[in-house]
């Protein structure tokens, strides 16, 4: 895919849906605070969406990732990726974690992991909590 505009650094990569919630978000490459502005971003280093591994998507807690606080164990999302294909996912776990968790990136298993800033009425962004939400994929 290519850049939105001729100076972006990123690009759209796959589409993230959270029908309970009414999300419809589009993800884009990199994770870096001039992406994040403008959407979630995928974390480098992690598998890409829609490939096997654990794909890391960042956002912001009080705009893009503030849905986070709202997901349950069980939520569906779905990942929808270039090429058309439709992963889904369901929430199996969300936690609280310090930023040093990076054990949280490992490409271990295939899963997707959404992680934001915490405390999400926090005052002061960037502190050392971190909010993750882990889903597994799941055949439908």
């Amino acid at each position: 895919m290519v850049p939105p505009w001729s100076w972006a650094d990123t690009r759209p990569l796959a589409r993230l849906r959270v029908e309970r919630l009414g999300v419809d978000q589009i993800i884009l490459s990199g994770a870096s605070g001039r992406t994040l502005a403008f959407g979630p971003g995928h974390v480098d280093g992690t598998a890409a969406p829609g490939t096997q591994g654990n794909s890391v998507i960042s956002g912001h807690r009080d705009t893009h990732f503030g849905f986070l606080q709202q997901m349950k164990d069980g939520d569906r999302i779905e990942v929808t990726v270039a090429d058309g294909r439709v992963i889904h996912y369901a929430v199996v776990r969300r936690a609280v974690h310090h930023q040093r968790d990076v054990w949280l990136m490992e490409q271990t298993a295939s899963r997707l992991t959404l992680i934001t800033c915490y405390p999400f009425d926090a005052i002061i962004p960037g502190g050392p909590e971190r909010y993750v939400v882990t889903a597994e994929p799941v055949l439908i």
